[in-house]
Formats: C-alpha cells, structure tokens, sequence
C-alpha cells in the first residue's frame, strides 16, 4: 500500500469553516468520480480543529502545524505510477487540479507519499 499525504493550507481569502466545508462538500464529491480512473483505493480527508487547549501539546515539540487539514490517498504498491500514465487519468488529475486552486493555497501545501509501520494496532 502506498499513501500520498497532502498537507493543506486554505487560500488566504478563506476562513477555516469555508475552506473545509468546500473541501468536504465540492471537492471531496469530485475525487470520489474519479477514484476508479485514478486507482484510488480509499480517500480520507483529516480537518484540523480550532481547539485552543491543544497548543499546550504543541508547545514542546515546535508548535501546531498551520495546516487546515491533510488528504489521504491510498493505492495498491504501485498503481499511483500506473494511474498516472493513462490519458483519462491524466485528465481525471487536471480537474482535480484546477478545483483545488479554487480553495487550497498550492505552494503553501506539500505531498509525500509513505509506507506505514504500525506500532500500535487498532484495538
């Protein structure tokens, strides 16, 4: 299994609350069209809260990260590449990419892809 993680920052003209409702209800609609095209096999958004009694546990360890939420994707090993290639795939990746200049601040928002290792299972 391979995840792409994608670390978002809204565009600055966004308040959280609209920046993750877009996300959740416009963009999130619109992956979901294009996960079998794309061979995604799950897609997680993560939202940030707005809760200020987690800054404390930021504190020691360099602060709360300023992002507004994370994307997870997951394929099977390397169906990301394979994916890729294909031409409806690469359109199915430039709407995608053309809703998220709509709502995500594109430079501010790395990407990584990773292996998990677990160390503690679900229980």
């Amino acid at each position: 299994m391979v995840k792409l993680l994608f670390c978002l920052r809204r565009l600055p003209h966004l308040n959280r609350d609209a920046f993750q409702r877009y996300w959740r209800e416009t963009h999130a609609p619109l992956v979901a069209a294009r996960a079998s095209i794309l061979g995604i096999r799950r897609y997680v958004q993560r939202h940030s809260v707005d809760e200020p009694r987690f800054e404390r546990m930021g504190a020691p360890r360099g602060g709360l990260a300023a992002y507004d939420g994370v994307a997870e994707l997951w394929w099977d090993g390397n169906r990301v590449l394979d994916a890729a290639s294909a031409a409806a795939a690469r359109q199915a990746n430039q709407e995608l990419l053309d809703d998220e200049r709509r709502f995500i601040d594109l430079p501010a928002s790395p990407i990584f892809f990773v292996n998990d290792v677990e160390v503690v299972p679900l229980r």
